[in-house]
């Protein structure tokens, strides 16, 4: 039997992610999510989000050394991440409480 999977995480929070660990640009971040995640970003997607988290003031671009555009989480994007774990941490456990019927 195959599993079943789930739907991806939003390319939001995958850039969350890779950025938490560091300025990247969008290329990098593409290779960044796919080691840690599995999942494949395109560039649409990810210069789509990368827009709108930028809109949002949280992420910032930061000089690069060459035509490439890197970015970094702002203090507000840290706290959205900190917060998207955190909820995320609680749902994974009254998942497996509920599973486990604990």
């Amino acid at each position: 039997m195959k599993p079943i999977r789930t739907h991806p995480p939003e390319p939001a929070l995958l850039i969350h992610l890779s950025l938490a660990s560091g300025a990247k640009h969008g290329h990098a971040m593409m290779l960044d999510i796919e080691t840690f995640s599995g999942i494949r970003v395109g560039p649409g997607s990810l210069y789509g989000a990368l827009e709108r988290l930028e809109r949002a003031g949280l992420i910032e671009p930061v000089a690069g050394k060459d035509r490439r555009h890197p970015y970094r989480l702002t203090d507000r994007g840290r706290e959205s991440l900190g917060g998207q774990v955190a909820s995320l941490d609680q749902l994974a456990r009254i998942g497996k409480e509920r599973l486990l019927g604990t």
